[in-house]
């Protein structure tokens, strides 16, 4: 049976605090772009690289700072059995797998975070609701920036609505608006309606 969206946002709020102190940490605003493809430098198909070739491939997934716990983790045991079975198959589907399992816990932390909105809860609770490591992937790239955007939107229109707002206020927030990109509409929220001036 799927979880519901209530019950996904008391587990996020029950297990908030132990994956905020496990998982890595992520930039206010952004989102990790590690993708897990992986390919070797050379082009060489995984289940024909030498051993040498394998290692190096473990090893770049390892320098990646954006690499998680659950990655960190399986590629360190593959590395420990150091066979070419064990490195094949890291390469092959763990990585994916470990993956998908920081991306939970990114996913989490982001509903955990009160600052979330509406679009991005929605969107948040669609990915793990799927659970397959593309559409956890997939909402961490491009769906979280799209989310934010929306409850941006909101909160500008919001902005827009109130009564106390000043005429330059109001000016730069439609200017914000008119603009429309999930940047435009971040700063504004973060920097530029505190740089307006009357």
């Amino acid at each position: 049976m799927r979880p519901t969206r209530a019950a996904l946002l008391v587990a996020a709020t029950a297990l908030a605090p132990a994956l905020l102190l496990t998982s890595p940490a992520f930039a206010a605003g952004s989102t990790a772009t590690t993708t897990t493809a992986v390919a070797s430098a050379s082009g060489t198909p995984v289940d024909e690289m030498s051993l040498d070739d394998l290692r190096v491939e473990v090893f770049r997934i390892l320098g990646n700072k954006n690499s998680g716990r659950a990655v960190v983790r399986e590629a360190t045991k593959a590395l420990e059995a150091d066979t070419p079975d064990a490195l094949r198959a890291f390469l092959e589907t763990g990585y994916r797998l470990a993956q998908a399992e920081d991306d939970r816990v990114a996913i989490f932390r982001i509903l955990a975070d009160k600052n979330s909105g509406t679009g991005v809860i929605r969107e948040a609770t669609k990915a793990l609701e799927t659970d397959t490591p593309d559409a956890l992937r997939a909402f961490l790239e491009t769906g979280y920036r799209l989310a934010q955007a929306e409850d941006d939107r909101v909160a500008i229109f919001r902005i827009l609505a109130d009564p106390a707002s000043s005429d330059a206020l109001r000016r730069a927030a439609t200017d914000a608006l008119t603009a429309g990109t999930p940047e435009d509409l971040r700063y504004f929220l973060e920097v530029g309606r505190y740089e307006v001036k009357g």
